[in-house]
């Protein structure tokens, strides 16, 4: 601990990130009897909390454990243990304690029943304070100076803190306008931690439209359509849902759900295969059957939307794909429309994706989410090394791993006293 007298002295936890992870963290410590103080970048803390919450908010999902644990793929296991403390039943019931009630949706999505975020963060921040936690908003952290102090940029300079433990939940790299820029890396990887480089995850990926697809049909929805693609060990795979075409390629919920596998076949390979299923519940037999009729005068395209109810988007891609004489083979394009091929090159900027893989690596960490290297400093949240789909899945796992280390971290000093 730094002695210099230009070092403020606080008597508990500091935790820096005020997003879900940094705050329940700091309701954990304060359950504990530790006192606690909250440092957050931004003007306030819970910025991408309450952007998550815009369309919606969706704390959690209804999918039965194991199979939800499954959703964090090659850590299932190590998140299935901080959903041993926290799952979503609990955070169901912990929402309830704000009066917050929360209902399942058609797809086992878990709402407030008012879908607000706001309500939930102002109750949540108002019983902390009330609790004591202090909050202390923009401050940017900068890593720990010479004597292992605390150093932030704030717009009166640059103070510095000393903790008896710290907890570092600044999120991954995603949405840097909100306060989750990854800016943490380059401290963490100064100290010797490992670091997993951080990636885009849940986003969407550049195909390379021609100029007419591009402007015509940015930001038209494709749907339904099933993807199909193969994982990681080359099994087949396809999942039916939603996308949206981009001014660059494609992106949405279907496209999100396996932005894993296809962001690593890119990595692996240079690019990633995606098929799309144009005409869910129609075989390529009836639609060469239904394509085979006479066309008359009409055009191919107005020949297409009668035949198959395709519309203008998904007619548009065919053409992308085929040329303008793609009804030259009906055979071809019957087979087309069922499986159409889109050669993905590369996922979008880490700025525009919903969240990122990558992170400390949680073989960095003990059981408590405490830093080998680091005795008394623990990491919490989207800053780890795990990712999961959009539906609950990724708050889920903050809320657990806040809780984790905060409980951690009240062990840690209960043992060293």
């Amino acid at each position: 601990m730094s002695t210099d007298a230009t070092v403020q002295q606080l008597p508990g936890l500091a935790i820096i990130g005020g997003g879900p992870a940094g705050l329940m963290a700091a309701e954990t410590a304060r359950a504990a009897g530790l006192e606690a103080d909250v440092f957050d970048a931004m003007g306030s803390v819970g910025r991408k909390f309450l952007i998550a919450g815009k369309g919606g908010l969706n704390l959690t999902h209804a999918e039965p454990r194991p199979a939800f644990d499954a959703r964090y793929r090659e850590r299932a296991d190590d998140v299935g243990t901080w959903l041993d403390g926290f799952d979503a039943d609990a955070l169901r019931a912990w929402a309830g304690g704000f009066g917050i009630d929360t209902y399942v949706g058609s797809s086992g999505r878990v709402f407030p029943n008012d879908r607000k975020a706001a309500p939930l963060l102002r109750g949540w921040v108002r019983r902390l304070r009330e609790s004591g936690v202090r909050f202390h908003v923009q401050h940017r952290w900068l890593g720990w100076d010479d004597a292992g102090a605390l150093r932030f940029a704030t717009p009166d300079g640059e103070p510095r803190f000393d903790a008896r433990a710290t907890i570092l939940a600044m999120g991954g790299g995603s949405w840097p306008q909100l306060g989750s820029d990854g800016t943490w890396v380059e401290a963490l990887q100064a100290a010797r931690i490992d670091i997993a480089p951080l990636q885009p995850s849940n986003c969407g990926f550049d195909v390379g439209w021609s100029a007419h697809l591009s402007e015509r049909f940015a930001g038209t929805p494709l749907k339904p359509v099933i993807a199909h693609w193969r994982d990681a060990d080359g099994i087949a795979r396809s999942l039916q849902g939603e996308c949206v075409l981009t001014e660059t390629g494609i992106e949405g919920s279907v496209i999100y759900a396996i932005s894993a596998d296809l962001r690593d076949a890119i990595t692996r390979d240079g690019e990633a295969m995606l098929w799309l299923d144009l005409a869910p519940g129609r075989d390529v037999a009836r639609l060469r059957e239904a394509l085979a009729q006479p066309r008359g005068k009409r055009s191919l395209g107005e020949h297409l939307r009668r035949q198959t109810g395709l519309d203008a988007a998904k007619i548009a891609l065919l053409f992308e794909v085929l040329g303008r004489d793609a009804g030259s083979d009906i055979g071809l394009l019957a087979h087309t429309i069922k499986r159409l091929p889109l050669k993905l090159l590369r996922p979008r900027p880490m700025a525009e994706a919903i969240s990122t893989a990558g992170g400390v690596r949680l073989e960095a960490l003990d059981d408590a989410l405490m830093l080998r290297a680091m005795p008394g400093v623990f990491c919490a949240g989207e800053m780890l090394d795990w990712e999961a789909p959009t539906g609950g899945y990724l708050l889920q796992a903050c809320f657990a791993s806040g809780l984790r280390a905060g409980r951690g971290a009240a062990a840690w000093l209960e043992g060293t006293r």
